[in-house]
């Protein structure tokens, strides 16, 4: 009835009385509702009809924070701290425009001031926590949150405060330990046992990670976060049948989602069944056209079974989403080469050496391209930049020995060649493979024979 009584009178002008809990009511309402220009009129008139009240204050210091009118909200708190020294909000609100400043030791030391004063000492340890969790002190964080637990068992924003912050200090054994205890005393929370699986997981306890997993669901049978879980551990036992299953759960009980989608398609892929894979993979890149990682995974398995055709399609679609990832163009180019499109799988060999993929696979397989089409010269400017960063590696040497007999310069050619026996003898046979004219080459063949009974 009081906010209906004043919205009437903003409309009509008029000036209605309220008492002091009313107008708390309605600022308060107004502030949980995001509705900031109205709380601020019902602060206005609450103070010209109460103007000594503290509270009132306090939500006008509020209202001064979310502006970010820092100055005006520390000026106002000290004149309400001359008026109620041991007030615990006033302390609260100080620390919040430390928080807000970055001084998070003083917000911390402003909080422990309010804590001398306030009855609700839940809210207060909630908020050191989290200023602690600002100067990553995850140990003071944890103990801060830990207190927030040992009020209210199911305070869960504390509960997943306390994990985070083992996580970030990599004690999955001492979650473990924390979560089995809070469980004894707690032992119907979802919540609780699917954190303990989480922890289970990460140290690749799939077992018992499962156990509480299903825990977890049986708990609340609409727990989706639980269902995935549980879908990827069994994905790790090898049990892909089950985990389709209950990544299948996720999809009845929520929007169906393009991640889902990927990971039953992902587990039909490693039965086999290329039919289903295809499906689901088609189905996440329908529910997400932008999700590249459907693209590749299309990609790579038409790859695998040799339709080159479809593996094209899927990986451009894949590169209009993400041009700069040298992983796609390496598969780009490898499907050219599949479709004798050899000048497009150097252009995409080139983009990774642009895109700052240096390994030594994407050099080489440029350099074979480029010898396949007749482009020697071009090849070895290439092999030179890999040997700047590769040196002294058989893989380079033997080509550029191939290389350069081709080109008729038989001194340099025999040179790397030597290089390349030094590094590793039996390595040569990719001469035969690549450079069939050097190999059968009568002084190419004495050279190799001499090296050879050199080393025995």
């Amino acid at each position: 009835m009081s906010l209906v009584k004043f919205e009437k009178m903003l409309k009509t002008n008029n000036i209605y009385f309220f008492d002091l809990v009313e107008f708390e009511e309605i600022i308060i309402h107004y502030l949980d509702v995001g509705k900031h220009a109205l709380a601020k009129k019902a602060v206005k008139l609450g103070l010209e009809q109460h103007p000594q009240s503290v509270d009132l204050k306090l939500l006008q210091v509020e209202l001064f924070i979310f502006e970010d009118d820092l100055e005006k909200a520390t000026t106002l708190l000290k004149v309400i701290e001359n008026l109620e020294p041991n007030n615990d909000e006033v302390f609260i609100q100080k620390a919040t425009i430390s928080s807000k400043s970055g001084n998070h030791k003083e917000a911390i030391e402003n909080l422990k001031k309010a804590l001398q004063f306030t009855s609700d000492k839940v809210d207060v340890w909630s908020l050191m926590g989290m200023e602690y969790l600002y100067l990553d002190d995850f140990e003071n964080a944890r103990l801060n949150f830990a207190k927030c637990i040992d009020v209210d068992y199911e305070d869960y924003s504390a509960l997943y405060n306390i994990v985070y912050c083992f996580d970030m200090e990599k004690e999955h054994e001492s979650a473990i330990k924390y979560l089995n205890s809070y469980i004894d005393r707690n032992p119907y929370c979802e919540v609780a046992w699917h954190q303990l699986g989480r922890q289970y997981f990460m140290l690749d306890m799939f077992k018992e990670a499962l156990t509480a997993f299903d825990y977890a669901v049986l708990i609340d049978e609409s727990f989706i976060g639980g269902y995935l879980e549980k879908a990827k551990t069994l994905e790790e036992l090898g049990n892909y049948k089950e985990a389709i299953e209950n990544y299948s759960v996720t999809l009845e009980l929520d929007d169906p989602t393009a991640f889902a989608f990927v990971r039953i398609g992902e587990c039909y892929q490693k039965l086999n069944d290329f039919d289903n894979a295809i499906i689901f993979y088609k189905k996440a890149v329908h529910e997400d056209p932008l999700l590249d990682r459907g693209w590749i995974l299309l990609t790579n398995l038409y790859y695998d079974v040799k339709n080159y055709q479809k593996a094209s399609y899927y990986i451009s679609k894949a590169l209009k989403i993400d041009e700069d990832n040298s992983l796609y163009w390496r598969r780009y180019s490898e499907i050219q080469i599949k479709l004798n499109f050899y000048e497009e799988a150097i252009e995409g060999f080139r983009k990774c050496l642009q895109l700052n993929d240096h390994a030594l696979e994407v050099y080489i397989a440029l350099v074979d391209v480029l010898c396949f089409v007749g482009e020697f010269n071009d090849a070895v400017a290439v092999l030179f930049k890999a040997q700047k960063i590769y040196k002294d590696f058989a893989e380079i040497e033997y080509r550029l020995a191939g290389l350069f007999f081709l080109l008729n310069k038989i001194k340099y050619a025999k040179n790397h060649l030597i290089a390349g026996m030094k590094i590793d003898y039996d390595y040569h046979i990719i001469l035969s493979e690549m450079y069939p004219v050097v190999y059968e080459n009568q002084e190419i063949q004495k050279l190799l024979i001499n090296f050879k009974k050199a080393l025995e």
